[in-house]
């Protein structure tokens, strides 16, 4: 796979001449393996970019892209589609990615690629480091450095809506998807989150 800086956080656009998910899933469901191995193809890089920032290995990432594709596919037989596809998956792949954070004994330091090429951009980011501070020229680098030392000090759960919402750019009503809860725990996680940020960069202040 592609390093994730140079990926797109958005779906793969889906040809006018390409079948829709509904139909894919129906043969993928009939044992159509080349209709699920589209509809894979389709979405597994965003989920892949995602995966990464959480992990901040290529392996590990790999690993449970792969794992989530292979569990949705047996489960595919209690889809009822009350979300889409990709956001049934990529709820697959975030929580094993959880689970998986939780059980590792050491964290590897994430890699945010995408993060500190937004940081100068972001409204929300710069907030976290203050809009009044004379080292708002401090170069990126280092600016990364600092963010993955914060990130890896939140819990996996608040280190996720992080990830979900600023690098992959995803809607609070997506992210409550995907993550299993309501809106408004989706907004309290992220506020918390970036209280602690805001609390772990101090040392970018004045």
């Amino acid at each position: 796979m592609t390093d994730p800086a140079s990926r797109m956080t958005q779906a793969a656009p889906v040809s006018p001449d390409e079948p829709d998910d509904t139909v894919l899933i129906a043969r993928a469901r009939e044992g159509e393996l080349g209709a699920y191995d589209q509809l894979m193809r389709r979405y597994q890089e965003r989920i892949y970019a995602t995966v990464y920032h959480m992990t901040g290995n290529h392996e590990d990432a790999d690993d449970l892209v792969q794992e989530a594709f292979i569990k949705a596919f047996r489960a595919l037989p209690t889809f009822k589609g009350d979300s889409s596809f990709f956001t049934w998956v990529y709820r697959i792949a975030v929580n094993r990615t959880i689970n998986f954070l939780k059980q590792r004994k050491g964290h590897n330091q994430l890699s945010l690629n995408d993060l500190d090429l937004q940081a100068e951009h972001d409204p929300d980011l710069i907030a976290l480091i203050s809009d009044k501070t004379p080292r708002r020229d401090l170069n990126l680098h280092e600016l990364q450095e600092k963010l993955n030392m914060a990130m890896q000090k939140l819990s996996e759960t608040h280190r996720t809506v992080v990830t979900l919402h600023d690098v992959q750019g995803l809607s609070h009503e997506e992210i409550g998807r995907i993550m299993n809860c309501n809106v408004g725990t989706v907004r309290s996680r992220l506020y918390y989150a970036r209280q602690q940020l805001q609390a772990f960069l101090m040392d970018f202040l004045p």
